[in-house]
């Protein structure tokens, strides 16, 4: 469910499956092969945030955040409610790791997370301004809209960016 404006700019905590709307902070702990996908409108200072868990839906609808293809759809149609334009919107995305190398490919869900979400930004026009996925090594992010859209990045071995 989006959120309404968190009390006194606190930083909106954003679990598996779950997404958040406005200009305030947001945050996504813990992202192994889960992505955390931002979107952003540089001309209305909006923007969202949602932790994605698994590439497909297979047709579930009960947390549509939860999935690439029916996560990128949901928030393009809540930022558009508010005025935004899809070819404005800059998203920008994080984690996708491959958490269980020993199993192979097939099963690299975080390299599938992030080419069903490249996929999908692509069919609803909306630019992938910035990536930093794959790796072995879990990511926690902090997504500042009111900071033009800046997403902060801390990895599990200690190192840091921001995009």
């Amino acid at each position: 469910m989006p959120a309404t404006h968190p009390p006194n700019e606190q930083t909106a905590m954003i679990g598996i499956g779950e997404y958040r709307i406005g200009s305030f902070p947001m945050m996504t702990i813990g992202l192994g092969s889960c992505i955390g996908l931002t979107m952003f409108d540089p001309n209305l200072y909006v923007g969202a945030m949602v932790h994605i868990m698994l590439p497909e839906s297979g047709g579930r609808k009960d947390r549509p955040g939860k999935y690439a293809d029916t996560a990128v759809p949901l928030l393009v149609n809540e930022l558009i409610a508010l005025g935004c334009k899809n070819r404005a919107i800059i998203a920008k995305i994080v984690g996708g790791a491959c958490m269980f190398e020993y199993f192979g490919t097939n099963l690299n869900i975080g390299e599938r997370n992030a080419g069903k979400i490249r996929t999908t930004l692509k069919e609803h026009h909306i630019q992938l301004a910035a990536e930093d996925v794959g790796g072995k090594v879990g990511r926690s992010v902090t997504f500042l809209p009111a900071d033009g859209g800046r997403v902060l990045i801390r990895r599990a071995d200690g190192t840091s960016n921001s995009l």
